[in-house]
């Protein structure tokens, strides 16, 4: 029965979607819903895409085993990513006729530059939508008793956010988006009150928590511990502002004052709405202590669905999937259409820069097919991989090699080309050296490939002025002689 629920769930989902792809009529309408989201719909559309399958999964599993220092990546440097979006990079770039994030890096940088950073952000997409795959696969595993299969699960996962993202695009991802995260607040809202009586009251389970030393946020004083955990924060926090996911919310606002207030306020929400997974699972602690221990050190990630088929009732059942799904199905249709807009406006346009808008719109939904099955590939070959720590190692490519252009360009005038290039080469390479010897074990490579990107931006920059007014004095002077 609750599997057939949940089949029903994403069928009415596909029908909204297909409904909202009515108002596609181009690629404005595909990639940005043609600029006319309200507020409130940037609010729910950032938030829903922020709250997927790590959320629900990866982030209790990772709480529980480390505490809030272990989760300083996601939720917190997540939410202040939207946060900064929204104080410092949502006004600039709004102002600005742009379909894509890497539109920007071409006006400001060039095509070598724009061409570059696509493919990062591209590539960063792969880990963070194969998180939300691997999470689908798992839910249909577990309501199926084990019948259906992860990878199977994966399959039908994709095929139904593949049904509504082809054809409605942005407009499709906006509304479904909007009606998920009512059904993700209110189920998981009606579960923790649920679960907090079954533990005997919330208070006993912050005590709990509190004995086991969960609340603990920062790390120990030493260089070691205080360096890596400012890496972690920063991986999210700055490594996903150069996302088109992000830019795509920004840019589909009805006004400025969406574009600018609508992140901040679904940051906020997603960091305070984050502790609700947290809180549950240190529940399952007290409700069934002794297969909680078990999952631990099996699957963490299966404590919350264990908890809610063994332990609640057939509605909270209902309710939980009901709101798993919602999260899982909104940050994957987003993170499926945005390296596939991507692909289209800034690769595939290089070879054919005369594309009739019809053209560009039926080959950006060829791609988000084309990168779904990329992408169901991916999470099959990492199945096993915890989905807290796909989602991580995915933004710190972009940390590295997109970051450093996007904020010099908008706030330093003296950025340039060069300095962009070095900037994506030294941030890549040392990352890459970091993360294939054994000094990624004493260092982030993360954190010393953003600084390696920061020095490759200032010298690249300066250095070809400086030595040009170098040579021109030493014109100056042998003119005198």
């Amino acid at each position: 029965m609750l599997l057939t629920l949940v089949v029903i769930y994403l069928l009415v989902t596909i029908a909204i979607g297909l409904y909202a792809a009515r108002r596609v009529k181009n690629t404005a309408d595909f990639a940005i819903a043609g600029r006319h989201l309200p507020l409130v719909m940037i609010v729910t559309t950032t938030f829903a895409t922020w709250f997927g399958s790590e959320t629900v999964l990866g982030i209790p599993a990772k709480f529980v085993n480390s505490g809030l220092n272990g989760v300083v990546e996601d939720p917190f440097g997540a939410g202040t990513c939207l946060i900064l979006v929204g104080l410092f990079f949502a006004g600039k770039l709004y102002k600005m006729t742009l379909l894509t994030i890497s539109d920007y890096y071409r006006e400001r940088f060039g095509k070598s530059v724009e061409i570059a950073c696509s493919i990062i952000i591209m590539v960063s997409y792969l880990g963070w939508v194969s998180a939300q795959v691997t999470a689908l696969g798992l839910v249909f595993n577990l309501l199926s008793g084990g019948a259906i299969s992860i990878p199977v699960g994966m399959v039908i996962g994709v095929v139904s956010i593949l049904a509504y993202t082809l054809f409605g695009g942005m407009w499709s991802v906006a509304i479904t988006d909007f009606m998920q995260m009512i059904i993700l607040v209110v189920g998981l809202s009606v579960i923790t009150v649920y679960a907090s009586n079954l533990a005997g009251g919330a208070d006993k389970v912050v005590s709990l928590a509190i004995s086991k030393d969960l609340f603990k946020f920062w790390p120990e004083p030493s260089f070691k511990d205080i360096v890596f955990f400012f890496a972690a924060a920063i991986t999210i926090m700055f490594g996903s502002i150069p996302q088109q996911d992000v830019f795509q919310r920004v840019m589909s606002a009805n006004s400025q004052s969406a574009a600018t207030k609508g992140p901040v306020i679904g940051g906020i929400c997603y960091i305070l709405f984050a502790f609700v997974p947290m809180f549950l699972v240190v529940s399952a602690l007290i409700i069934m202590p002794e297969q909680t221990a078990v999952l631990l050190k099996d699957d963490p990630q299966k404590v919350l669905p264990t908890l809610v088929l063994e332990k609640m009732p057939f509605i909270m059942q209902v309710l939980f999937f009901g709101a798993l799904l919602s999260a899982i199905k909104s940050t994957a249709s987003a993170t499926l259409l945005a390296p596939s807009v991507t692909f289209v406006e800034n690769i595939w346009r290089q070879f054919k820069p005369h594309m009739e808008d019809r053209e560009e719109l039926r080959t950006m939904r060829i791609t988000v097919l084309v990168f779904s099955s990329l992408v169901l590939v991916y999470a099959i070959v990492m199945q096993g991989t915890p989905i807290y720590e796909m989602v991580s190692g995915a933004y710190q490519v972009t940390l590295v090699g997109a970051f450093v252009p996007l904020v010099f360009g908008l706030y330093w005038k003296r950025a340039t080309t060069q300095g962009a290039i070095f900037s994506i080469v030294l941030g890549l390479l040392t990352w890459l050296l970091f993360m294939g010897t054994p000094a990624g074990a004493q260092f982030p490579g993360q954190l010393a490939g953003l600084l390696a990107g920061l020095a490759g931006m200032v010298i690249g920059s300066l250095a070809p002025q400086a030595l040009k007014n170098q040579q021109g004095s030493h014109h100056r002077v042998a003119g005198l002689a």
